[in-house]
């Protein structure tokens, strides 16, 4: 897809968000991103995450660490740097492992997916920028890019040179039926994971007891990951269980001038740029027309 994408434009920056760090070899990605990099001609970006620790079984691989995060985003750099890496840490253990096709441009920049604060403190170590996740309030985006440059400054790096990228699910002057399908049903998707719904309502200040009525929703009955198990038409029942403020406070639902509203509210909360998620961009496009004419 980002092949695809880059081979398609000139201008736009290209990336991932995100890949799960465990389900490939740190040398694949390192070839993958290089690769990329190479041909964008500088304009690729590597985000990476955890994932999901439930699914970590099911695809054969260890769970995810932050330290092992940590540890690949290591073995990735003195890769793309032409040394030759032999040493067992979290991410695993390598034997003389190096890669000969040493990118000519600069490494593409890393971004790390995360939600709690350890995962922003290390964002702020080690990683070039933060994907935050969706449907996290301008607040909580406030307290999560604090987080961030707080823990650069005290690694001993420029705060403002870390890039801190908010995930705005949008819906704008989209049909109720489109909307309860980009918004309504994703949030679902989210909120109905276990661990997952946990985090994004601590770090919103939201009430715990609203997820057991997500959870137990008949839709929801015996789906386990429900985003795996079903098509997004069939969860939007169960986001009747949801208040509707929950959607007023972590996306974007309305007129383009409004969603462009709520895109400058992220921005003026820490933010360095607003990833629009859910509508297409076309869809998205009025959004984009009514951002350039705010004052």
């Amino acid at each position: 897809m980002c092949g695809a994408v880059v081979g398609a434009t000139t201008g736009i920056r290209v990336g991932t968000a995100l890949i799960h760090q465990g389900t490939r070899h740190p040398l694949t990605i390192a070839a993958m991103a290089a690769t990329l990099q190479s041909m964008s001609e500088g304009r690729f970006l590597l985000g990476m995450g955890r994932g999901l620790a439930a699914l970590a079984p099911s695809l054969g691989v260890g769970k995810a660490t932050l330290a092992s995060l940590e540890h690949t985003a290591s073995i990735l750099r003195r890769l793309w740097a032409g040394e030759r890496i032999s040493e067992e840490g979290p991410a695993g253990s390598f034997r003389k492992l190096r890669f000969a096709d040493v990118p000519e441009a600069s490494p593409p920049p890393m971004y790390l997916g995360t939600i709690g604060p350890k995962g922003m403190a290390l964002a702020g170590r080690v990683f070039d920028g933060v994907i935050l996740h969706p449907f996290l309030t301008v607040e909580a985006v406030a307290r999560s890019a604090a987080i961030v440059r707080e823990a650069a400054s005290e690694a001993g790096r420029d705060p403002q040179a870390i890039r801190i990228v908010s995930t705005l699910v949008t819906a704008p002057d989209l049909s109720e039926a489109r909307t309860d399908l980009a918004v309504r049903a994703r949030a679902v998707s989210y909120f109905q994971v276990r661990s997952l719904g946990e985090q994004l309502v601590e770090r919103n200040g939201w009430d715990q007891s609203v997820l057991a009525g997500i959870r137990s929703h008949p839709t929801m009955a015996g789906a386990g990951i429900a985003d795996t198990a079903m098509p997004r038409d069939r969860l939007v029942d169960a986001a009747e269980a949801m208040p509707e403020e929950w959607f007023a406070q972590g996306a974007a639902i309305g007129s383009s001038s409004h969603c462009a509203q709520r895109v400058a509210a992220y921005l003026g909360a820490g933010a360095d740029e607003v990833l629009l998620h859910g509508a297409s961009p076309a869809e998205s496009a009025g959004v984009v027309r009514a951002f350039t004419r705010l004052p």
